[in-house]
């Protein structure tokens, strides 16, 4: 049996149907609300929340593989949990910011539940994504109410990944020999500016949305006022304020575990256009 935490989420839904139309045997998604949940004919849905884990109990039993997002709950005690029921092999999706960013408290969380993973004594793989393209749903109210869209560093260009790659590499790593003890840096298949994206956007609606570039001190006044300043300064830095190498690196990882290749943005955009409308 499979888990698959997150089930409705952007990588676990994705997931989910990877796993489902390729027949890797049963799947089982775990969701807060199992009523609301809508998952393939066949694949079986577990309510459960991190914050309450003893709900978690009936959902790991009978498990031996499981999909998690790192820092969704207290992971230490899930990763207990599950080594207890007999879990084993984690496939766990961390952040790029580990290895390009490990300064920032953010990456250093991340890691440190790499860390707790290894140490649990089940099989892991780790991934390590960059910014994924769904985080350009944020715009989708400004978008659908005829509005701009102002971001910063509009020239920065980093290599976003379509949230379906992530799910393509975590299913390979669940049902396919070679993957234990690995861990993968991923991508998308080139560089995109938050300006090309919104461009993006507008061809998939097929009319124009204006964009606006703003200043950092604009920027982090709106997300700090969401995230908190810790978390909008980390975003902010990621994002162009602090860009580096290992951030900016276009990698083949996708098409080396997969034998497909990377999705572009404007592929996500066009699947999603539905949210902008």
């Amino acid at each position: 049996m499979i888990l698959v935490t997150g089930a409705t989420g952007n990588i676990g839904r994705a997931l989910i149907e990877e796993l489902h139309a390729r027949g890797a045997g049963p799947v089982r998604g775990l969701t807060r609300d199992a009523a609301r949940a809508v998952l393939p004919e066949g694949v079986e849905v577990a309510e459960g929340d991190f914050a309450r884990l003893a709900s978690l109990e009936p959902a790991l039993e009978g498990v031996r593989s499981m999909f998690l997002v790192s820092r969704l709950g207290p992971d230490a005690e899930v990763l207990d949990a599950a080594r207890r029921a007999g879990v084993e092999h984690v496939v766990l999706v961390s952040s790029i910011t580990v290895q390009s960013h490990p300064h920032l408290g953010p990456a250093g969380e991340n890691l440190a539940v790499e860390q707790l993973l290894k140490a649990s004594g089940m099989a892991w793989t780790i991934l390590r994504p960059t910014q994924f393209a769904s985080n350009a749903l944020m715009w989708s109210a400004t978008v659908r109410g005829r509005g701009r869209v102002s971001a910063p560093y509009a020239g920065t260009a980093l290599p976003t990944i379509h949230p379906a790659d992530i799910a393509a590499v975590a299913r390979v790593a669940l049902t396919e020999p070679g993957h234990h003890g690995r861990t993968y840096a991923l991508t998308g298949p080139e560089p995109v500016t938050a300006r090309q994206q919104v461009e993006a956007i507008a061809a998939a609606l097929g009319r124009e949305v204006p964009f606006v570039e703003i200043g950092r001190q604009e920027a982090r006044a709106q997300m700090a006022a969401a995230f908190g300043p810790e978390a909008a300064d980390a975003v902010l830095d990621v994002t162009g304020g602090d860009v580096n190498d290992e951030l900016l690196a276009v990698r083949d990882t996708v098409a080396r575990v997969t034998g497909e290749p990377a999705r572009p943005f404007r592929q996500w955009a066009a699947e999603n256009a539905d949210a902008f409308r």
